[in-house]
């Protein structure tokens, strides 16, 4: 089969039969259309033609690149290509799969980035007013600041933020998030982010939807429209500028922010596995990690013969 028919065909199957994120499915998209482009530059135009050589060399010119790819990009990559050969194979298009053998390559173990508790508190007061101190036509404002305390309150990605509809609020202090996959979860919120919502719901809302069309969703923009994810990122990078905070913030700051807040509180990692929507206890679980400079604050403290 061409190369290209083939890409498609999965992609179709990817995104229908998977249930894959629009954002994941355009990764697949990018990485494989990479793939493509590079096999058509070797003179390989039919899946057949693919080897194990082939899609080694495929993954070597890839990781020799200038700068480098990050090894979570390159495991990324080769995993859309090995489940590529794999559909071909059960799908009885192809007869071998060449990716068997492939390993991804070992990622370096990063720590989320988390702001302190006092820099949370910082960006969300920089984000807006506060229900109680709002002036009479600060609608961005009041809106800003239920959008960061709702991220922050409840650890949800800014994607399935914006892509919320009024009535995932509507059962008390709890909101449904709809996660990857369409995967429903419901999250707890907190008084806080409860008050500025509520806030932003009767004060905000109904003016700025009267300036566009009528839509469920619950965050709007200016002009009435649904806000993106773009403008949801612009209020954060806005308030983490006006908080005087110099590192990176990102809607994901907020995000591993919730997680190592909780369990520095006491949370089970279970329970915030549930919370935040992971499939598998192992992606929250490098919120445990203890880095060596809280090791040895510990053991300078604790020990009886440390100092």
């Amino acid at each position: 089969m061409r190369i290209e028919r083939a890409i498609d065909g999965y992609l179709r199957h990817v995104a229908v039969e998977r249930g894959l994120s629009e954002h994941t499915s355009a990764a697949y998209r990018r990485d494989l259309g990479g793939y493509a482009r590079w096999l058509e530059e070797q003179g390989i135009a039919d899946t057949d033609a693919v080897t194990a050589d082939v899609v080694s060399g495929f993954i070597a010119d890839r990781a020799s690149a200038d700068p480098p790819p990050a090894a979570s990009s390159l495991a990324r990559l080769q995993s859309a290509v090995r489940s590529f050969h794999r559909h071909l194979v059960r799908e009885g298009l192809s007869d071998d799969d060449p990716t068997g053998r492939l390993r991804p390559p070992k990622a370096a173990r990063r720590l989320p980035k988390a702001l302190t508790i006092a820099q949370v508190e910082a960006l969300l007061e920089a984000s807006g007013p506060a229900a109680s101190d709002a002036q009479p036509g600060d609608l961005a404002g009041l809106r800003d600041r239920a959008l960061l305390e709702l991220l922050y309150a409840t650890g949800a990605r800014i994607s399935e933020i914006v892509q919320l509809d009024v009535d995932d609020l509507a059962h008390g202090d709890v909101l449904r998030v709809r996660g990857k996959g369409d995967k429903e979860r419901i999250v707890p919120i907190g008084s806080y982010a409860r008050t500025a919502v509520d806030a932003y719901l009767t004060r905000v809302r109904p003016e700025l939807s009267r300036r566009g069309r009528a839509t469920p969703r619950l965050f709007l923009g200016v002009r009435g429209a649904p806000l993106s994810r773009q403008s949801a990122w612009l209020v954060i990078r806005q308030a983490a500028d006006r908080a005087g905070l110099t590192a990176h913030v990102s809607p994901h700051t907020l995000r591993h922010s919730f997680a190592t807040h909780l369990l520095q509180g006491g949370a089970d990692v279970r329970v915030v596995q549930e919370l935040l929507g992971h499939a598998s206890v192992t992606t929250t679980q490098i919120y445990t990690y203890v880095s060596p400079d809280a090791l040895r604050d510990v053991y300078v403290t604790s020990h009886p013969r440390a100092r």
